[in-house]
This record gives structure tokens, C-alpha cells and sequence, in this order.
């Protein structure tokens, strides 16, 4: 049985207590992975085609699950476009979805371009179990509490996204493509549900402005400072904290007005 992260209380308080026990919470959870991790350790090298991996399910299963897109296992027709149109091509399916996620997944396999793919590469499997790890991690914590799962996942992704050799506007682009990473930067910044229906480039200005406002910065690349990322967590989680507070207040203050009526 897969070990459950222990998060006993919520809100900040309750982040911290996942920070200070994270390391071993994770490696404890990865015990229970550990059959999983090994089979594709095991045999990824021998696909060499999109058919082989779609043809067994239990490598499938890590490779979609070291990306985040576990719900995708069943839609192999979706996930064949996905992979066999690679990334080169600015038409291809991965380009063109709004989740970046699944570029991210093309690109790492490299199916699609017309050379082998990096399945056969070494340090290629230890770099999918290892983000397989901490995808099941996030998930499972995801299920106890979304806000620390959100921050997990910003906590690991956005120094690459600053670390990216690519102009400011990209790497904000590449945040609003990320579902998670757009959450974690909306809620931070105080932006409605309703923002992501507006103009792409309105949005790309909102965000710099108020990152700017609220963080002193508009520039992502900013994020590499430790510090500077732990003020945006604990800003997403306190205002996420107070934004759920004013709803159950709302839901409560509905209730007592029907019943009162």
C-alpha cells in the first residue's frame, strides 16, 4: 500500500508542517512506487516507437503519470497525435493545445522528428521516474489539500520556467499555459476566475503589472531567488485561505438567511 502524506492541519501553518517533514514524507511515498519506477527503469529502452509504448500500459502509465496527465491513460488516440506529431512542427497537436503540459510530454519522449527518440538515452528513465515521484507525491498530498498540491508543483517548476533561456513574455506565456503555475500566480496577484477569458496580451500585461506591485517585480527570471518564490507561496496560500474563508461565510450567511425566511 502506497504511503499517504500526512497533512494534518490546513492553511499556512499546516504548509509549514509539510515542509519541515517533506523529505521524508517523499521518500516514504516513493517506497511505495518503487515497483512501478523499476519496471520502466526496466524496459523504456526498448520502445522505440509510439506503438510500443501505447502497447504496454504499465509504462504508459508512468510516462503519462511523470507528466501530470494520469486521466489521459484510456485516450490513446489523443495521446498517439500527440506523440507522433512531435514538437518541430508549429502545426503539430502539442503546439497548438493551451495546456503546455502536453508539449512538455512530446518533447521529452521525442517521438515525431524523424530520429530516434530519447527513450533509449541514457539518464532518460531516471529522469521520468524521478518526475513520476513527484507527480504521484503532489497528487496524493492534491488530495488531502489542492492549495499545497498547487505549491508543490510551483515550488518544482518555476525555477526552470525563470531559468529558461527565452525572453521575459515567454516565460510568462509558458506560465499561463501551465494550469497549476497560472492558479498559483491568479490567486497570488488577486486576479478574478474571469481573467483568463480576456485578450491573451491584456493578460500578459495584467500579470506583469501586478506581479510587479505585489512582488516588486515583473521579470520571472526573479523567481530563482528562494526568497522571493517563498513570498509568492505564502501569498498564494494565505489569499487562497481567505478567498475559500469569504465562500464558506457566504454559504453560511445563505443558509441562515433561508432558514430565518
Amino acid at each position: 500500500m502506497t504511503f499517504q502524506p500526512v497533512v494534518p492541519i490546513s492553511g499556512y501553518a499546516g504548509w509549514v508542517f509539510l515542509n519541515r517533514t517533506l523529505e521524508t514524507q517523499q521518500e516514504a511515498h516513493k517506497q511505495g512506487l518503487q515497483s512501478d519506477t523499476e519496471y520502466f527503469s526496466e524496459n523504456i529502452g526498448n520502445v522505440r516507437t509510439v506503438d510500443d509504448l501505447l502497447a504496454d500500459r504499465k509504462l504508459l502509465t508512468v510516462a503519462l503519470g511523470a507528466f501530470g496527465l494520469d486521466d489521459d491513460i484510456n485516450n490513446t488516440f489523443f495521446i498517439r497525435k500527440v506523440l507522433e506529431e512531435g514538437t518541430s512542427d508549429s502545426e503539430s497537436l502539442a503546439n497548438k493545445l493551451s495546456d503546455s503540459t502536453y508539449l512538455e510530454f512530446s518533447t521529452a519522449f521525442g517521438f515525431g522528428e524523424g530520429i530516434p527518440p530519447r527513450t533509449t538515452l541514457s539518464g532518460f528513465a531516471e529522469e521520468v521516474t524521478s518526475a513520476y515521484e513527484s507527480y504521484q507525491f503532489e497528487t496524493d498530498v492534491g488530495d488531502q489539500n489542492e492549495d499545497f498540491r498547487l505549491a508543490l508543483y510551483a515550488e518544482r517548476e518555476l525555477p526552470d520556467v525563470a531559468s529558461e533561456d527565452t525572453s521575459n513574455d515567454t516565460k510568462w506565456f509558458t506560465i499561463m499555459g501551465s494550469t497549476p503555475l497560472r492558479t498559483v500566480f491568479e490567486t497570488a496577484l488577486g486576479l478574478p476566475d474571469s481573467f483568463a477569458s480576456l485578450d491573451i496580451d491584456v493578460q500578459l500585461k495584467t500579470f506583469k503589472a501586478k506581479a510587479e506591485q505585489t512582488f516588486g517585480t515583473s521579470e520571472v527570471s526573479d523567481y530563482l531567488d528562494p526568497q522571493l518564490q517563498d513570498e509568492l507561496t505564502s501569498t498564494f496560500l494565505l489569499r487562497s485561505e481567505l478567498k475559500n474563508g469569504a465562500q464558506s461565510l457566504t454559504s453560511a450567511n445563505t443558509a441562515l438567511i433561508l432558514l430565518g425566511g
